[in-house]
């Protein structure tokens, strides 16, 4: 019996569609797609989704003093002359940061060799390169995801059969956290 379903493509295709998915999947909640990939990629995400629960925990809250820049009114940046040059005015803030341990460090970084970067593109004013900010998906895998699974034993997926696609017949479904 074969390990993995090929899925009539490459191996960097295969891989790519599935990095892909997965990725859709934690950030949207949700995916629609065929039933083999289903399977596939419910594997790859609950394996991410165990590795998050595992470490969830595993950080030190660290306080650290931080430049943070002076800002007017209007939430521009404050600027003074000095030897002729503008110069940005800077205060000094403590800021709380949460620092991996490493048994956590090695999870993020292996759980970012599997998820493609998430860009948000906001509804109102789509298009406008300033608008779009990048995501943090691990992140939210391990603050809001991991925590809501904390008590399970696996089974993060669920798989719903939807019916058969018009075009070629192919059984789709609906795969989503539960």
């Amino acid at each position: 019996m074969a390990k993995y379903r090929k899925l009539g493509r490459t191996s960097s295709q295969r891989k790519a569609l599935l990095r892909g998915q997965v990725t859709a999947l934690l950030y949207n909640g949700r995916i629609v797609t065929t039933e083999a990939r289903a399977k596939e990629v419910r594997k790859i995400a609950e394996g991410i989704i165990a590795r998050a629960v595992k470490e969830k925990d595993n950080f030190e809250e660290v306080t650290v003093k931080a430049k943070v820049p002076r800002k007017d009114k209007d939430g521009k940046r404050v600027k003074e002359v000095v030897d002729g040059k503008r110069v940005t005015i800077y205060d000094e803030v403590d800021k709380t940061i949460k620092k991996d341990m490493p048994s956590r460090l090695h999870a993020r970084r292996e759980i970012l060799k599997v998820l493609y970067p998430v860009k948000d593109v906001p509804k109102e004013i789509p298009g406008r390169k300033k608008n779009t900010k990048q995501i943090d998906l691990v992140a939210k895998l391990f603050d809001e995801i991991a925590p809501k699974y904390a008590d399970r034993n696996g089974g993060y997926t669920r798989i719903v059969k939807i019916g058969q696609r018009k075009g070629d017949g192919a059984l789709e479904v609906l795969l989503e956290l539960v």
